[in-house]
C-alpha cells in the first residue's frame, strides 16, 4: 500500500478525536468516520502493531497538528517500520506524587515508569502521554519513560522533615512490574528503601514479575508494611491476549497470589476493569479462582473511557468483537448517566443505574459467599525511621 500523510489543524482538544476526524477535508482518498467504525487512515496496518494494544497513534489532544497517513494511489518502496519500544529517561526531581481524591484509598503514591508495555487497551492513564506530545495510543505502550534515580530521590523525601508516613501506592498510573523493569529494577530499589526505613507499601500490578521480589516483600509482611493486588481482567486467555497483550497470562497471575500467599504477603484480587457484555460474565468465576490461591481480599472497578481512552477502545472493539460494539456501549452509557464517562468522584470507579447495581450486589454476593473482605489486613507506620539526610544526600552522588 502506498503511503503519505497530511498535516491538518487540530480542531478543539475538548472534542474526542473520532468527531473531530469528521472534519477532515477529503483527498486522493477520503479520511471519513463512521461512529461505529474503525478509523480509516489513523489505523495502523496490523503487523507494525503486532503485539500491542491500541488500533492506532493519533497525535495528542496539546498538538497544533493531526497528521493522518492514506493511500495516495502511489506505489511505495519501503513498507513503514513496526513500533519498537524504546526507553528515554525522565529527569524528574521528585518522586512522590500527592492527591487529594475522596474516592481513592491514599493520598500518595510512586510511578517509577511513565508509558505501559502491557499495552491494555482500556488503560486510564493513556491520555497522561499526550502531557508529553506522544500519543495515548501506539506511543502511550511503545516510547516508555523510566526513572533511574527513583530510589535516591525517595530516599531523600523520607529523610525531609516534616514528612509523615502514610501507606504509599505504586502501581496506580502504569506498572511498575512492567517487562522493563527487568532491565532496570527500579522497582526493587524502591523496594529497598522501603524495608530499610520501615515504610509502608500498597502494590498494584498485573504482572508475575512481582516475585522476583518476594524475599523483600515477604521480609516487609512480617511487620506489616506490603500488601499486594493483582489484577485479574478475565481468564479467558485469548480475550487477555487481545485486550492486555504484553501482561502476564491469568494463570500465571493466579499463580503468583498463590505464592505471594505462602509466603505471608497479604494479596488482593483486582476484577479490573469489568468490561460490559464482554467479562462480566467471569467476576464469579475470577473470585473464585482467587479465593483457592488464597487470597481473602477483593475489589473491582468498571470500564472507564476518560478523554482518548473511548476513542481507543472503540476502534479495539469494533477490530475485535464488532458484534459487541452496540452492545458494550449502550451498557456504558446506563451506568455513566447517558454519556461514554462520567468523571465524577464518588461515580466514577463503579458507575450508577440499574446495571451497575447489578454488578455491585454480584461482587457483593460472591464475596460473602467465599468470605472474602470479612477481615481486611492493615499496614502500619510503627516501624518507619527516617533515613539519615547526610545518608540520603551522599547517596545521589
Amino acid at each position: 500500500m502506498a503511503r503519505t500523510s497530511s498535516a491538518l489543524k487540530r480542531p478543539p482538544a475538548s472534542r474526542g478525536f473520532a468527531d473531530r476526524v469528521k472534519e477532515l477535508p477529503s483527498g486522493p482518498a477520503d479520511v471519513r468516520i463512521d461512529d461505529a467504525t474503525a478509523l480509516l487512515g489513523v489505523v495502523v496496518e496490523h503487523e507494525r502493531r503486532r503485539g500491542r494494544g491500541a488500533q492506532s497513534n493519533a497525535s495528542g489532544r496539546y498538538e497544533a497538528e493531526a497528521r493522518v497517513a492514506f493511500d495516495d494511489g502511489w506505489q511505495s518502496l519501503d513498507d513503514l517500520p513496526a513500533f519498537k519500544t524504546t526507553v528515554q529517561t525522565d529527569a524528574t526531581r521528585k518522586i512522590i506524587t500527592r492527591n487529594d481524591s475522596p474516592d481513592i484509598g491514599f493520598d500518595r503514591s510512586i510511578n517509577p515508569y511513565r508509558g505501559c508495555e502491557h499495552g491494555c487497551v482500556y488503560c486510564f492513564a493513556r491520555p497522561t502521554h499526550a502531557y508529553l506530545g506522544l500519543s495515548p495510543g501506539l506511543d502511550f505502550e511503545s516510547k516508555l519513560f523510566v526513572k533511574p534515580e527513583a530510589a535516591e530521590l525517595l530516599e531523600k523525601e523520607l529523610a525531609a522533615p516534616g514528612y509523615t508516613p502514610r501507606v504509599i501506592a505504586i502501581g496506580t498510573n502504569t506498572d511498575p512490574y512492567q517487562p522493563i523493569e527487568r532491565r532496570y529494577k527500579v522497582m526493587r530499589r524502591i523496594l529497598e528503601v522501603l524495608d530499610n526505613a520501615g515504610h509502608p507499601v500498597g502494590i498494584v500490578t498485573k504482572s508475575a514479575l512481582v516475585l522476583r521480589d518476594l524475599d523483600i516483600l515477604a521480609r516487609m509482611a512480617q511487620r506489616k508494611l506490603a500488601k499486594v493486588a493483582l489484577s485479574v481482567t478475565t481468564l479467558d486467555a485469548e480475550l487477555a491476549r487481545k485486550m492486555e497483550p504484553r501482561a502476564a497470562t491469568p494463570m500465571r497471575r493466579l499463580e503468583a497470589l498463590r505464592q505471594l500467599n505462602q509466603a505471608g504477603v497479604p494479596t488482593t484480587v483486582m476484577v479490573a476493569p469489568i468490561v460490559p457484555a464482554l467479562n462480566d460474565s467471569e467476576i464469579e468465576r475470577i473470585l473464585d479462582a482467587a479465593h483457592a490461591a488464597g487470597t481473602r481480599e477483593a475489589g473491582y472497578v468498571m470500564l472507564r473511557l476518560p478523554m482518548e481512552v473511548r476513542d481507543l477502545f472503540r476502534e479495539w472493539l469494533m477490530a475485535n468483537y464488532p458484534d459487541r460494539y452496540r452492545h458494550v456501549f449502550k451498557l456504558v452509557r446506563e451506568m455513566r448517566g447517558g454519556k461514554d464517562y462520567d468523571s465524577e468522584w464518588g461515580k466514577r470507579m463503579k458507575g450508577t443505574g440499574p446495571y451497575a447495581w447489578l454488578i455491585g450486589r454480584r461482587f457483593e454476593l460472591a464475596c460473602e459467599r467465599l468470605g472474602i473482605n470479612t477481615v481486611k489486613s492493615r499496614l502500619s507506620t510503627e516501624h518507619f525511621k527516617k533515613p539519615k539526610a547526610d545518608d540520603a544526600q551522599m547517596s545521589l552522588f
